[in-house]
Parts: structure tokens; C-alpha cells; sequence
């Protein structure tokens, strides 16, 4: 009887030594979803189904116990968290503000992430997605979709002195916006607005719901070297990378959906890949136009890495029909550049050229049926030859506009002017 005690203890203390420790809670919220995350000590059985009058979810996690006490304060979708254990069991109940549907899975641990059990919670209806007459309506004004890289369970890359990118680059990426919208005919679509992680798909994905036509990701990395800095713009390459940086950088951002919590979906079949190759190659042509016009103009006032132009196969930009860059701002990984991007005039400075390059770009290549279109189109029947003596200020003058202006329409990073060099000129 004794011996039988004792064995009963000895499997008493295993089970409780090997329960699953349920660390702690994370909610991120977005407008379209919030998502809590609980962390694991390992990955353990559970079940989820909801309730309703009052709507909630309730989680029963076996071979497990709570080692931190779980709250929430003012969140839209969550009222309030409780919890209870029943022997190894613990059960979550998470009541909700209103009716919504939930989906959880399991994640692996990733970075610095361990074990994990990610419960997403949304409503049902569906964001509203422009019609194609709304798209090809006439003087319409471009769609400049701006994405901030990572978010939520992600942070993206730290710096030095524990600046997390996801940050920078939401506040650039907000700033840049305000720029594209203060400009005639464009109109910016921020797709990451808050705190929260959205998948590499769902990105692209919410640019094209949106009519958008240039797909701008703004990121901020680390590289293993604290001295490489500067910016840079990269474009889409599925055979390899233009450089080890550009290689260094793809592979570090296509871990994200990793991080940020996304179960990888099924590749596409055969057909449909065969079709989203053939649309992608033309976005592509275009990708490169945008991009060399964001570089030239980066070039003008920000430092570049190397020659701030590459190449590599990034997640992000996979949209096959719309045109699509990633722009590194700098590397948070340099103590330099991770002050400058914190610091509201560089960020400024920044965010002005980079919309000059975007402007640039949309006038010497304008989308059918848009406002810049029609100004385009007038003033390529308004033009100057360049003739001995002629300067730049002096056409500028005559023709009522600044030199800023005529070098813009012209996509000029300079005063040099070469005798019969054609200008266009606004009517």
C-alpha cells in the first residue's frame, strides 16, 4: 500500500513537472480583427468554442496551468478575461464586446517567440472593395498604397538603443501619406494604420481591393554589421538577389509571417501560376520605373547604401498587377541612422523626396483615366528646346513656375542643361 502511495505521487509530480505553462497574454488589435495570443511553455491540447447571451469565447487547455494572471483593458472586441483550473485543466473565457466569429492555431516556436496558441477574432462583414467603375472612372487620382513593414507579435529588426522598426516605419509611413495626399490627383492608402501584424498576402492583397496603382513597403532593417547604413529601394527578383545586402534583407523580412503569427497557406496550382507569372512580368516593368524614380530622387538629399538600387525575391512584393517597391529607410542595426529615422526633419526630409520620386514616376508614366493623365497629356503638347545660353531658372520664370517644378515634370536631379534637350512645360 505504501509502495502504491508513493508510485501515485511520483506520477502526481511528473504530470504537474510536465503541464504545460500557460505564460502570459498579448492582444493586438486592427481594424479588422484583434488577436491574442497566449504563450506557451509547450505546445499542449485545447479546445475553443463560443457561446452566446453575452457573446464569448472559451478555451479549455489540458496538461496545463497558468503561471501569470491574464487581463485586458480597453480593447473594442474583448470586455474582459476570466479563467479558472479544474485539476490540469485551465479554462479562458474571453467575453466579447459583440458577436464575432474566432479562428485559432498553434504556432511553433520562432525567433524569439516560443510555443504559442493565436485566437483571432472578427465580424462578418466584408471591407469595402472598389468596383471596377469606380477604378477606371475619369480624373480619377492615383492610389499610392503605403504599407509599414511588420507590426504586433512581429517587431521587426532593434536597434542599439532598443527602437523597435515597426515603429519607425509606421510613423514614416503615416508621414509619407500626409505628402501624397497634399499633392494634386494622389491619394495614399496606409495599410498597416496601428500596432498589429498582417500577412505578407493580406498586404498586397487589401492594395489591389483598393484599385491601388504603385505599392510602396517601407521598412527599416538590421544587417550583420553595425557600420552599413544609408537607404535604399528594392525591387522585386525571383531568380536571386542583386547583392549579399539585398539577400541578407529578403530573408530576414520573409520570416515575418513567422513571427507575426500567419499559417502558411497551399502554393497555387499549376494553371494559376502559369497566369500570375504572365500578369506579374508586366507589374514588374513598371516596379522598375517607380523605383529608379524614388532612388533618384532619394539621392538628391538622403544618403544611399552603395547605389541604393537591388534586386531580391521579397515576399511583400509579390502582387502580380501592381507595381511594387520596397523602400529601406536606413538600417536601425547603425546607431546614426537609428537616430536619424526617429528624428521628425530627417524623417521629413525623408518622406518629401520620396513622394517627389513617386510624383516623378506617376507623370512620366501615368495609369489611363487619372487626373495626372490629363495634366501629363497637356503637357507633352507644351514643350521648350533647350538653346545656347538657357538656363533653368530663367525657363522656369518665364513660364510661371518654380524651378523645383520644371525639374520635377521633367524628372531632372539636376540644373545641367544640354543644348536641343527637349523640356515639357505645364500649359
Amino acid at each position: 500500500m505504501k509502495r502504491l502511495i508513493q508510485i501515485s505521487l511520483i506520477l502526481l509530480f511528473c504530470a504537474s513537472a510536465f503541464a504545460t505553462e500557460i505564460e502570459g497574454m498579448r492582444v493586438w488589435t486592427g481594424p479588422e480583427h484583434t488577436r491574442a495570443v497566449f504563450d506557451l511553455s509547450d505546445q499542449t491540447d485545447y479546445k475553443l468554442f463560443e457561446l452566446d447571451n453575452p457573446p464569448r469565447v472559451v478555451i479549455d487547455l489540458d496538461d496545463s496551468k497558468l503561471t501569470s494572471s491574464l487581463t485586458i483593458k480597453n480593447n473594442k472586441d474583448i470586455k474582459k478575461v476570466r479563467f479558472s483550473t479544474d485539476k490540469n485543466r485551465v479554462r479562458i473565457v474571453l467575453d466579447l464586446q459583440d458577436d464575432l466569429k474566432s479562428k485559432s492555431f498553434l504556432l511553433k516556436p520562432t525567433g524569439e517567440y516560443g510555443h504559442r496558441l493565436v485566437v483571432d477574432l472578427r465580424s462578418e462583414h466584408k471591407p469595402h472593395v472598389k468596383t471596377v467603375a469606380e477604378v477606371t472612372r475619369p480624373n480619377r487620382d492615383v492610389i499610392v498604397a503605403i504599407d509599414a513593414g511588420h507590426g504586433g507579435e512581429d517587431p521587426g529588426a532593434i536597434g542599439p538603443s532598443g527602437t523597435h522598426e515597426k515603429n519607425i516605419v509606421l510613423n514614416i509611413a503615416k508621414q509619407l501619406a500626409k505628402k501624397i495626399n497634399a499633392q494634386k490627383g494622389m491619394q495614399a492608402l496606409v495599410i498597416r494604420t496601428g500596432d498589429y501584424y498582417l500577412k505578407h498576402r493580406k498586404r498586397f492583397e487589401k492594395a489591389r481591393q483598393n484599385g491601388a496603382d504603385l505599392f510602396v513597403s517601407i521598412h527599416a532593417d538590421a544587417f550583420h554589421s553595425a557600420k552599413v547604413n544609408g537607404a535604399s529601394v528594392y525591387v522585386l527578383n525571383q531568380r536571386g538577389a542583386s547583392s549579399e545586402a539585398a539577400k541578407w534583407l529578403a530573408a530576414s523580412e520573409n520570416k515575418s509571417d513567422q513571427i507575426g503569427g500567419v499559417v502558411i497557406e497551399d502554393k497555387k496550382d499549376v494553371l494559376s501560376q502559369v497566369l500570375y507569372d504572365l500578369s506579374q512580368n508586366a507589374a514588374l516593368e513598371e516596379s522598375h520605373k517607380a523605383a529608379k524614380a524614388v532612388q533618384a530622387s532619394l539621392k538628391q538629399v538622403v544618403k544611399l547604401h552603395g547605389k541604393g538600387f537591388g534586386q531580391a525575391n521579397f515576399l511583400v512584393l509579390k502582387s502580380p498587377d501592381v507595381p511594387s517597391m520596397l523602400v529601406e529607410t536606413g538600417y536601425i542595426s547603425n546607431p546614426g541612422d537609428e537616430k536619424k529615422l526617429q528624428d521628425p526633419k530627417h524623417v521629413d526630409k525623408l518622406t518629401r523626396q520620396i513622394a517627389q520620386g513617386i510624383r516623378n514616376y506617376f507623370y512620366q508614366s501615368p495609369p489611363p483615366n487619372t487626373w495626372i493623365a490629363a495634366q501629363a497629356s497637356s503637357v507633352k503638347n507644351n514643350k521648350h528646346v533647350v538653346q545656347v545660353g538657357d538656363t533653368l531658372s530663367e525657363i522656369a520664370t518665364r513660364n510661371g513656375i518654380t524651378m523645383a517644378e520644371l525639374k520635377s515634370i521633367n524628372n531632372k536631379s539636376s540644373n545641367r542643361l544640354l543644348v536641343g534637350e527637349v523640356l515639357y512645360l505645364p500649359n
